[in-house]
């Protein structure tokens, strides 16, 4: 059993560049369509489109926009430092039978991971509390204040147009890979093995 804190990290809009659906988007709706546009995380109300609609257009897409979503900026490097210090643990609502991709996308990145859990739900709870993580990394709003009421673990909210609000104590609203590893080296000193 390691000594190393454990990094519960979500995927999508985390460790992905949250504007990777933004060319799928313009291409199926709207060609003037603009990452700022995405107000909340449900596109169907940004869209003003019925959500089976939404649904229908996602699962068309899911596996091209995950294959070939580009590396949030920054995220690669620092991962690879924390890789060393801290267990990595990805915890993500995409569905288990894209495992086999998640990993692909994770090695034609050289994005280090020491576990890759794909829980098929927005609710990461459960599973982030059964693998004990000390903090952990989300964009999407509601997510981090529930992880972190639910388990009184730091939440660091990476900025985006879609989770714009006042964060409670405890979720620290982060602009960058390079702010959150400074944050974070500071808050989880890395510990001898």
């Amino acid at each position: 059993m390691t000594n190393k804190f454990r990094m519960g990290i979500d995927i999508d809009g985390t460790v992905t560049c949250p504007t990777a659906l933004v060319p799928y988007l313009q291409k199926s709706f709207n060609k003037n369509f603009k990452y700022e546009d995405i107000t909340e995380y449900d596109l169907s109300n940004v869209l003003n489109i019925p959500e089976a609609e939404i649904y229908q257009w996602f699962k068309t897409h899911e596996h091209d926009m995950y294959k070939f979503s580009p590396v949030h900026q920054g995220a690669d490097y620092v991962l690879n430092q924390w890789a060393k210090h801290y267990q990595l643990i990805f915890i993500s609502a995409r569905h288990t039978y894209l495992n086999d991709l998640t990993i692909e996308w994770f090695k034609t990145h050289q994005v280090p991971y020491h576990q890759i859990e794909l829980t098929g739900s927005h609710d990461k709870i459960e599973t982030a509390k059964r693998l004990k993580v000390d903090a952990f990394f989300e964009d999407k709003l509601d997510n981090a204040i529930e992880i972190h009421k639910a388990l009184q673990i730091p939440v660091y909210l990476f900025d985006t147009p879609y989770n714009q609000c006042v964060l409670p104590k405890g979720v620290t609203r982060v602009y960058s890979w390079e702010e959150v590893d400074r944050l974070v080296k500071q808050q989880f000193p890395h510990k001898k093995d």
